[in-house]
């Protein structure tokens, strides 16, 4: 049931849409308000999916009334009503953030179209935020022993800082989520996250990977491409194996740290950005500068501030919350009834040495819950889980 509200200080233009809104669907729930002050008031006590409101109305005006709802529920829809001679104005609410604007008397067709586009656009905000409170879910760090709580003291202090991050760890120990837990805390959460493995991709695509290409700048480059420093923008890049990256890009690199400026392949003009650069590493890059693979000014560029993410051996204490955090991620993947370990399972499991880390846990409970009883016993654990 869609919840519709509308401002109005005429009572025949409110008799009028109502009536046209509630015969147009059963699921429109239509309720009114005769000016400004009383239809703000509705708004604060109840979640409206759309809201018609006047331009002109006495007490306090639509204009008014659409900048104190987008401070206090700004992803309510707002649709402007305008008399005839209020277009500048009504023009002057859409750059406020009013949805759309319609004129009296209301076109039908109009109206009706208005409604529906306004309502789905609400529809697709809250499947968003769903959908990101998902996303955040899966890079929640689990974990309550010493060296967690410390990264997660980190995440807090460092997060709403534009300071660059440089994570390090061996693979498989969870850096993506540190750099994850950053982005979502940090003032440029709204904006994008894009991730970038440097390892994956070929050296000689690098550099048009990350800066983006005009066309002609080689063979395959039939168009001109943005890169993902320009998709970033306003946002964070996260420069996943930096260790891997060729010193050609780790100078193009530099250059977008020191003056907030890239260049696409083969073009001649800058184009300026606003990106704050997350960096993540298994290799020792001090070693690495030491044999002429790292550049030391990029180095020190990256590494204002270094998290280092600790081995699962060296947090054996958090164990038994990441089988229990996998358990129920499984079981909710495959739809099937959660599975228990019991204690001397979990003992075991605690005493492994894990190489692969927590990739490698994650996969051992997998392969614990297809294989094993209906809980999971230490019997289990010396049959599916040795190493």
């Amino acid at each position: 049931m869609s919840k519709i509200l509308i401002i109005e200080d005429e009572a025949a233009i409110r008799r009028v849409l109502s009536k046209i809104l509630s015969e147009e669907s059963d699921t429109y729930s239509v309720e009114d308000a005769e000016d400004g002050i009383q239809g703000l008031e509705k708004i604060k006590n109840n979640d409206y999916d759309l809201v018609l409101c006047d331009i002109k109305m006495p007490k306090m005006d639509g204009v008014e009334v659409l900048e104190a709802v987008k401070k206090i529920k700004p992803e309510i829809p707002m649709v402007m009503i305008s008399g005839h001679g209020d277009m500048e104005t009504a023009i002057q609410t859409m750059r406020l953030g009013a949805f759309d604007y319609i004129s009296k008397p209301p076109d039908l067709n109009r109206l009706l179209n208005t409604v529906r586009n306004a309502l789905d656009r609400k529809q697709l905000v809250v499947e968003n935020k769903i959908l990101k409170k998902k996303v955040s879910k899966n890079y929640e760090m689990i974990g309550e022993s010493e060296p967690i709580n410390r990264i997660k003291l980190m995440i807090e202090k460092v997060a709403e800082t534009e300071a660059r991050v440089l994570i390090t760890g061996p693979n498989g120990t969870g850096k993506e989520l540190v750099a994850h837990q950053l982005h979502e805390k940090s003032q440029r959460a709204s904006f994008p996250l894009i991730e970038v493995n440097c390892a994956a991709i070929p050296s000689e695509l690098i550099e048009s990977e990350l800066f983006g290409h005009v066309k002609g700048a080689f063979t395959s480059a039939v168009k001109d491409r943005a890169g993902k420093f320009e998709a970033a923008d306003k946002g964070t890049i996260f420069l996943d194996e930096i260790g891997d990256m060729s010193l050609s890009a780790q100078a193009k690199v530099l250059r977008a740290l020191q003056e907030n400026m890239i260049t696409r392949v083969g073009a001649d003009k800058d184009i300026k950005v606003d990106v704050r650069v997350i960096a993540a590493t298994n290799k020792d890059l001090k070693k690495e500068i030491a044999e002429g693979r790292f550049r030391e000014d990029l180095y020190h560029r990256l590494a204002v501030i270094l998290i280092s993410v600790p081995s699962l051996n060296d947090r054996r204490d958090d164990i038994p919350l990441l089988i229990s955090h996998f358990t129920e991620k499984i079981a909710s993947e495959q739809g099937n009834a959660v599975k228990h370990f019991s204690k001397e399972a979990v003992k075991l499991l605690q005493e492994y040495d894990w190489t692969g880390n927590i990739r490698e846990l994650r996969n051992v409970v997998e392969r614990l819950i297809i294989l094993g009883g209906n809980e999971i016993s230490e019997t289990d654990v010396q049959l599916f889980a040795s190493k």
